[in-house]
């Protein structure tokens, strides 16, 4: 593929209600095209995406291109509420972008509509490129590596904002059931299925591996074999050699297996992080698997007795990839900053609330809810001064950034967990991050890592940077849906004089009316 010339490509989705059983037991589920995951997009950088979204569903949607730049075009970032209202039931919208040249990697799309997307709207997206700084392949295999729930999200978000918390304590998330290796796993006696690979003997497959998830970190394994990281998030990076990867929720890499071990099958593994477990859930089935063979036949399966039993690598092998590890491929130094910016993250009630009230998230003093018969943008665009002002309500954070800048983001993490931090319509350089409160800590400008999506530690602070650029709104978020859903979310408004001229389609704004 990375070698025709750039085109257009066209794609039908129809998102529906359904029913599944990703990992044996039967439950409700939203999917595209009747399929989960959904389908995946794949181009060059360079190409023009025509995606038609027919809503089937009962209630509205959006679709959202993960890490997309979207110059231009913000208004088909897909984030309902910010650049766009939902699509609503039984109608359609055709998103309509060209990915900016210059953007490849391994990516995905998901619903940015509630919680949508835990019951099944995701799907993979992968950008080929001639000048991608990466070792050569034989060939590419994508893995999406998700927890799972057997219950319906909305019923879910209702029991992580029951009074006083799940197990008594307030901001307590749902625990998954499971997980899927590419929409399959197993659960309980439901032990038989697994999603497999028959690979050729000594190649060398790129697996990119992508977490779609709602909650935890999967850690991704295949036994008896290393894997060479050499992708993140979009971004080359210079290789690494790992036993295995932990993958945040809406996180990407790339890693290198070469099928050099003794003919055979092997046990690919995805564990559920369950660190962030904050209290039992005794059905958990906490390690998915999956079977990758190569120089056997198609049937041939591992052995069974290592299935609780993980084989060891030899003595000196590598351990798990530490972040603090990777560099971006011909990295240096970002630009120096221009423009400050300092945030707080909380979970907790709100300003006169008690035990009984939801437990929210708070970016600041702010907790987002998403504004439903109008958008950030709309309403941007429907005001006559230049400056992005318009008139929200107490739960949109807003920073507007008027010139191009190279914004410094220094963010205090102030709650007791880990949070996987997305910015939409760029990348951003990790400068520094570190235990407890920022109280003024120099940054190591050397060859920071730029990617779009990174995890703030409990209890820690962080310092991030990126080139503010590409006007419109764009979103800077929590990925974990039930934090997001809470509110912990704000928004660059960035360049508002060049949005102002933004030529969005007229039935986008229409469908505002039909929520």
């Amino acid at each position: 593929m990375v070698d025709e010339t750039t085109t257009t490509r066209y794609y039908d989705f129809v998102v529906e209600e359904g029913t599944g059983a990703p990992d044996g037991v039967e439950k409700t589920m939203l999917v595209v095209n009747g399929l989960y995951p959904g389908p995946t997009i794949e181009a060059n950088t360079g190409d023009r995406i025509i995606v038609n979204v027919t809503n089937k569903m009962v209630n509205a949607t959006a679709i959202h291109w993960h890490g997309l730049y979207q110059n231009g075009t913000n208004y088909y970032d897909g984030t309902a509420g910010i650049t766009q209202c939902g699509i609503p039931p039984g109608e359609s919208m055709v998103y309509n972008f060209t990915i900016d040249n210059g953007w490849v990697g391994s990516t995905w799309w998901h619903s940015h509509y509630g919680t949508q997307y835990v019951d099944g709207i995701t799907g993979a997206l992968v950008v080929h490129g001639k000048d991608e700084e990466v070792p050569s392949y034989d060939e590419d295999l994508v893995i999406q590596i998700s927890d799972l729930y057997h219950g319906f999200s909305t019923d879910l978000l209702e029991y992580y904002f029951i009074p006083g918390g799940i197990d008594g304590t307030p901001g307590n998330e749902p625990v998954p059931d499971g997980g899927t290796i590419n929409g399959v796993g197993q659960y309980g006696s439901h032990n038989t299925s697994f999603f497999n690979f028959t690979l050729e003997t000594d190649k060398t497959y790129r697996l990119r591996l992508i977490n779609p998830g709602t909650f935890v970190a999967m850690e991704f394994s295949v036994d008896n074999h290393t894997l060479m990281v050499i992708e993140a998030d979009g971004t080359a990076v210079d290789p690494v050699e790992v036993s295995s990867v932990s993958v945040a929720v809406a996180q990407r890499y790339s890693v290198l297996l070469r099928t050099n071990q003794t003919a055979g099958a092997y046990w690919m593994r995805a564990a559920l992080d369950q660190t962030a477990f904050t209290y039992d859930n005794p059905g958990c089935q906490t390690e998915i698997r999956g079977v990758m063979r190569y120089g056997v036949d198609d049937d041939a399966m591992p052995d069974i007795e290592l299935l609780d039993n993980a084989p060891s690598l030899p003595s000196g092998a590598p351990g798990t990839l530490d972040t603090a590890n990777l560099v971006p491929v011909g990295g240096g130094p970002a630009p120096e900053p221009t423009f400050s910016t300092y945030f707080t993250i909380s979970m907790q009630y709100p300003e006169g609330g008690d035990y009984y009230s939801r437990y929210l998230a708070f970016i600041n003093n702010t907790s987002w809810e998403p504004l439903n018969t109008t958008s950030s943008l709309f309403a941007h665009l429907g005001n006559s001064t230049s400056d992005g002002s318009a008139d929200f309500s107490g739960s949109q954070l807003i920073t507007t950034v008027n010139e191009i800048a190279t914004v410094e983001m220094i963010i205090d993490n102030l709650d007791d967990g880990d949070h996987p931090f997305h910015l939409h319509g760029y990348k951003f350089w990790i400068m520094a991050s570190g235990d407890g409160r920022y109280e003024g800590q120099s940054v190591n400008n050397t060859a920071p890592m730029d990617r779009d999506t990174v995890v703030i530690p409990a209890y820690s602070w962080m310092i991030l940077r990126f080139v503010a650029d590409n006007p419109g709104y764009w979103a800077f978020h929590c990925h974990i849906e039930w934090h997001m859903a809470a509110g912990l979310l704000f928004q660059f408004n960035v360049l508002p004089a060049q949005s102002q001229k933004f030529e969005i389609p007229q039935y986008m704004i229409d469908q505002c009316s039909r929520q």
